[in-house]
């Protein structure tokens, strides 16, 4: 298992712009090819939104992302933003 950490944040007036392309695009991610589940947190004082997404790998993931750049929602999404998406990777230990 595999969770993924995007944050993202939305130029001065992109806010709503950005909740509603997460709207739209996040019930095809759900259902996208190894996503478990995926939880939005946002931070109005900042425009931080912070995607805790769960996938049975990491291949799984960039698959999704690389789907997600040839639709063009992936650079829609980054017209919208203040700097590109910070993606981090972590994998389940046994700790």
């Amino acid at each position: 298992m595999t969770t993924v950490i995007l944050e993202i944040t939305a130029k001065q007036d992109s806010t709503a712009a950005v909740m509603s392309m997460l709207e739209t695009a996040l019930p095809e991610t759900r259902s996208y090819d190894g996503c478990g589940d995926v939880t939005v947190h946002f931070n109005e004082d900042s425009r931080t939104f912070v995607l805790v997404e769960y996938w049975q790998s990491k291949a799984h993931y960039e698959r999704y992302l690389g789907w997600r750049k040839e639709t063009g929602v992936f650079g829609n999404m980054v017209r919208l933003l203040e700097a590109e998406p910070k993606i981090r990777y972590f994998e389940v230990t046994e700790i």
